[in-house]
């Protein structure tokens, strides 16, 4: 899961700018799942990429060099990750407003004498 954080943060870090935007790291957790939230307001993705986000190698900027664009397999890792813990990994975003990711995970079952 260090994995999955350090993917979402460094492309939350790429996508916003250092002086005017925020980056939003939340965790809550439910009955029977954990919720962890990564959101920024920074430059968005257009709709026409989010299909595409989790395949790999795709690139929503392709304009952007390699040496800050990334190889396109950070978000596939990402899911890959996410798959492996039975999980769930949603995107939202809105061009100008920013992006939020929304990982969902099974919460451990304890019973009451732990």
């Amino acid at each position: 899961m260090k994995q999955v954080i350090l993917n979402l943060v460094y492309n939350a870090v790429q996508y916003t700018n250092e002086k005017t935007d925020a980056i939003t790291i939340s965790l809550q957790k439910g009955r029977d799942s954990v919720m962890l939230m990564i959101a920024d307001n920074g430059t968005g993705i257009a709709p026409e990429h989010l299909p595409r986000l989790f395949d790999r190698f795709y690139r929503a900027d392709p304009s952007r060099p390699r040496k800050y664009g990334g190889s396109g397999l950070g978000l596939v890792i990402t899911k890959s990750i996410i798959d492996s813990h039975n999980g769930t990994i949603d995107v939202k975003s809105e061009i100008g407003r920013g992006t939020v990711f929304l990982i969902r995970l099974p919460a451990p079952a304890y019973s009451s004498d732990e």
